[in-house]
């Protein structure tokens, strides 16, 4: 009889924060993306050509992002425009995340 191999764990790609620098599932964590075309965008499907930086769901991370000149200037080699602020300001998942925290703080109760 055959003796069966252990299964090989699938590989999960790791990227890090750009402002807490803790590493985290690549899913798990959105990509700004600066492009030649439309400049700095974000890019859901985590595939789009271009220069690309990652924050986490924190809303710690997005509002120092968003108050820190340097922070994405840095990691995305440009210069932001003011609308390119007002738009990744506008994808910031604070809501949705502080929204789930106190749910599952009521469910708990």
């Amino acid at each position: 009889m055959a003796k069966q191999q252990p299964r090989r764990q699938k590989h999960i790609p790791q990227r890090t924060c750009v402002a807490c620098r803790q590493k985290f599932d690549k899913r798990r964590l959105t990509r700004i993306v600066r492009t030649a075309e439309e400049g700095v965008v974000i890019d859901p499907t985590g595939k789009r050509n271009g220069r690309g930086a990652y924050l986490c769901d924190q809303p710690a991370c997005w509002e120092r992002a968003s108050s820190d000149q340097k922070l994405l200037n840095r990691a995305l080699l440009t210069e932001l425009t003011d609308a390119e602020r007002a738009h990744l300001a506008a994808h910031k998942p604070a809501a949705a995340a502080q929204l789930a925290g106190t749910l599952s703080q009521d469910s708990r109760e």
